[in-house]
This record gives C-alpha cells, structure tokens and sequence, in this order.
C-alpha cells in the first residue's frame, strides 16, 4: 500500500529558492559571455542576440 503525500511548504520553497538561484547563474553566466568577441561567441554556438536575452533580468 503506498500513501500519497502532498509536496510540503519546505520542499516547495528549496525547489522555489533552487530555481531562482539557477536564473541568477544563467543572467552571470551571460553577462560574462558577452565579454567574448563575436568570434569566440560563434565557435561556442552563441550568438550576441540569445545572450542578451538571457542577459536580461526581471525585478519586482
């Protein structure tokens, strides 16, 4: 017999806390990529444009 148990208040603000600590890396990790010349961007699969994008940091 198996129970089923709603996800509690804990694990739902580490999953919360997790995944906005994995945006903060995504906008640094951007940021220091546009510091590449478009060369090194290219021969990575980057483009100016999609880091910028990405770049991009949404406050409230």
């Amino acid at each position: 017999m198996t129970t089923r148990t709603k996800s509690g208040f804990f694990k739902s603000a580490f999953n919360a806390f997790v995944a906005s600590r994995q945006r903060q890396a995504d906008r640094y990790v951007a940021g220091a990529l546009l510091g590449l010349d478009d060369k090194s961007l290219k021969a990575s699969g980057y483009t100016r444009e999609e880091l910028s994008k990405r770049n991009t940091a949404y406050y409230i």
